[in-house]
């Protein structure tokens, strides 16, 4: 998994690389076909951004978060992205057992 992590207008210390590295790694410990994740941080007057793109196996996500704090802004971010991973999961996982397996078919004769 390749993270990217940039900041817009602000520096980004070890600290702040540090806590969006593990946060978005608790986000992401339940899908384990990501490929890609490019965070960017940015700073807009009072407002703290956060955005994060993340290349899956079959889907790009995209989630942003503002807010006053960029700590704040960035546990937001976790809570998002989590909901959205869990929710591709539970896509790609029903598919394949909703058909059931040969022991659940019904036989012809």
């Amino acid at each position: 998994m390749n993270f990217n992590i940039t900041g817009h207008h602000l520096d980004v210390t070890p600290a702040i690389r540090d806590y969006v590295t593990n946060k978005l790694g608790r986000a992401l410990r339940h899908f384990d076909e990501v490929i890609d994740v490019s965070v960017t941080l940015s700073v807009e007057k009072l407002v703290q951004r956060i955005e994060a793109n993340v290349h899956m196996s079959g889907k790009t996500v995209f989630v942003q978060a503002e807010d006053v704090d960029m700590y704040a802004a960035i546990d937001g971010l976790a809570d998002k992205l989590d909901r959205q991973v869990l929710k591709h999961k539970e896509k790609t996982t029903d598919v394949h057992q909703g058909e059931g397996g040969i022991k659940h078919r019904a036989t012809v004769e």
